[in-house]
């Protein structure tokens, strides 16, 4: 599949391999990615390649871009952009999608994969599902980080919503009734309020049963998706940390559900990935 660009000058940004650029396009519960293996192209992914990219009617479309690359102590390395260019440091669900090829294309069992958050464990597991271990969840104001020392298990925001880090920030809602939730409009106000300087990613959950949390998301930069691994994460260590959940949750979203387990190695989550179709960005 051959995709032009019509807007050659965002090309101009980034030195495309005269064949084209080859990539693929993955998914996590409706959670889209166009992942670029850095290391079979040779092309180094740029904030301009993913906005072009990124643009869902004159592009491909994603929620985020991942690079991958070589590492010296980890068997990948992973770099995460958003639709907007702006990099994370996290994202659970792309992290899923590619050990599971990876593992797939290596006949490996688990890989550890290095991203700015640190190095992460995946394993494969029942019914082609995957399991990673996103690390301790950051619950200090700094590490976060919040603009301030304070409390992060119910913030001064109204709502009295929870922060936790997993590699980049997260502020979750707890709410009754989660249908009468203005997500586009309450996400994009929290995502840039000033008690987060790095600007956060939103959630607002509701408790369905226990140990059972249903929640939609504001992703920063990016808006509203279908699914968010580092999200799922966040709620879960959230309603624990409140005494709404157990160690183990089951986590709903409008793509699907992911199982998360707080063990003392770190948030372990779980769920099924899906790799769509390889394509030749043009430029």
């Amino acid at each position: 599949m051959e995709l032009p660009h019509p807007r050659p000058y965002m090309a101009a940004m980034t030195v495309l391999p005269p064949s084209g650029l080859p990539f693929m396009k993955m998914h996590g519960l409706g959670n889209d990615f166009v992942v670029i293996d850095e290391r079979q192209t040779g092309a180094v992914v740029t904030a301009d390649l993913a906005i072009a990219m990124a643009d869902r009617h004159r592009g491909i479309g994603f929620d985020q871009l991942v690079a991958i690359r070589d590492h010296a102590a980890a068997d990948v390395e992973l770099v995460f952009y958003n639709a907007d260019g702006s990099t994370a440091g996290a994202c659970g669900n792309a992290t899923r999608c590619i050990a599971g090829w990876e593992m797939g294309r290596r006949g490996l069992p688990m890989l550890n994969i290095q991203t700015e958050r640190g190095t992460l464990t995946a394993v494969g597991i029942a019914n082609g599902a995957v399991e990673v271990d996103m690390g301790p969840p950051l619950l200090d104001w700094a590490d976060v980080p919040l603009a301030s020392a304070m409390d992060t298990l119910e913030l001064p925001i109204d709502g009295a919503p929870t922060a936790t880090g997993m590699g980049n920030p997260h502020c979750t809602f707890f709410v009754d009734d989660l249908s009468a939730i203005d997500l586009a409009a309450r996400g994009s106000e929290i995502e840039h309020h000033p008690l987060f300087p790095e600007r956060t990613n939103v959630q607002f959950a509701q408790i369905v049963g226990p140990d059972h949390i249903r929640f939609r998301v504001w992703e920063r930069g990016v808006g509203v998706t279908l699914a968010s691994g580092s999200s799922t994460c966040a709620v879960a260590v959230s309603a624990m940390r409140r005494g709404l959940a157990g160690r183990k949750v089951r986590v709903d979203m409008d793509g699907g559900t992911l199982h998360v387990h707080w063990a003392q190695s770190g948030v372990c989550m779980s769920g099924p990935w899906a790799h769509v179709f390889d394509g030749i960005w043009r430029g």
